[in-house]
């Protein structure tokens, strides 16, 4: 079933996904308070997208926003999200739910509280199917088998009548990209599906997203807090922080030249082979609460670079060298000089 063993021949130029000034609010109580705002990007097909940041900027928030999963206090108060020209904000809890699975698949974080217990693997891949395909019922098990195999299960004969728990953390979560891919999806978002997984475990899950993600040329919106998997699985990165989008760029432009100095943090913090520090790099402070959030750059408070315009004003983003784009104030005059030349 999965495209009939067919590519889909797209071109990475044209957009399936756009968020437009995205702003998601949450009730607590008598307040409401600002999870994300502002949070513009675009998708294209056949790309894979990588959104990082540190817990708590709202990478995951972002992802629940397009897939109409937001908790019940929380909502989309400000900006579109459009599929394919289509603003999915627009869309009845019906349809939204017809929609997901089909047009958009999610992989969470953990598996296991994703899966039921007390059904088998099988009769929940199953069920995705009798929901939204029109696969005849005899065919169900053989298309069961397929997409466990697609995800490199062994044995998948036996195991589509297992229980979640009689899996390791490793399969189950193949079991949850094998049902993310179930109903051939127009775009995969992947939520930290590595964090709970050993290092080896990682990179086997990783090769095979990467490996699915060239022969079925899907669309691809991967979170993570690693920059490392960013490095080899993205074309393009989004980086948040405390509900913002601070830096756009290519996975190549963005390793070799960032330009926030958040950015530039997170890339000192990472490990390199072969390079001996008792201690590594990182990044003084943490990320405001939602109610500690004032006025000015949200970053300034843990910026070395902070000037006193950081603490007073809110920058916007700047569109910098390289088809970048950075929300700092030590842009602005290099994007000045460069609009008058």
């Amino acid at each position: 079933m999965l495209r009939k063993e067919v590519m889909r021949m797209t071109t990475q130029s044209e957009n399936i996904l756009e968020l437009e000034n995205v702003k998601v609010q949450i009730h607590s109580n008598k307040d409401v308070l600002e999870i994300t705002e502002g949070v513009s990007f675009e998708l294209k097909k056949g790309e894979t997208l990588g959104i990082v940041g540190e817990s708590g900027c709202g990478k995951s928030i972002t992802a629940l926003s397009i897939i109409g999963l937001l908790p019940e206090n929380a909502e989309v108060a400000e900006g579109s999200i459009k599929l394919k020209g289509e603003d999915l904000l627009t869309l009845s809890q019906d349809e939204y739910r017809q929609l997901r699975g089909k047009e958009i698949s999610m992989i969470f974080q953990d598996p296991m509280t994703s899966l039921n217990p007390v059904y088998t693997i099988g009769f929940q891949i199953e069920e995705l199917l009798k929901e939204h395909t029109n696969i005849p019922k005899e065919e169900y098990k053989e298309e069961v088998i397929n997409l466990l195999r697609l995800v490199s299960i062994p044995r998948p004969e036996e195991i589509i009548h297992d229980y979640p728990h009689q899996l390791s953390g490793g399969m189950r979560q193949r079991v949850m990209i094998a049902m993310g891919l179930a109903c051939d999806p127009e775009i995969l978002i992947a939520d930290e599906p590595t964090t709970a997984l050993d290092v080896t475990i990682q990179a086997q899950i990783i090769d095979i997203m990467k490996n699915l993600q060239e022969e079925l040329n899907m669309s691809t919106l991967f979170i993570t807090h690693d920059l490392g998997v960013v490095a080899e699985i993205c074309d393009r990165v989004v980086v948040m922080y405390a509900g913002q989008i601070v830096e756009q760029a290519s996975v190549d432009e963005l390793f070799d030249n960032p330009k926030h100095p958040y950015t530039k943090g997170l890339m000192k913090s990472i490990p390199k082979i072969g390079e001996y520090k008792e201690k590594l790099h990182s990044i003084e402070g943490s990320v405001p609460q939602l109610h500690e959030i004032k006025g000015g750059c949200r970053f300034a408070d843990r910026c070395s670079m902070a000037m006193e315009k950081c603490f007073e004003k809110a920058p916007p983003m700047f569109e910098t060298k390289g088809n970048t784009k950075t929300r700092c104030w030590l842009f602005e005059e290099q994007v000045k000089i460069g609009a008058t030349k």
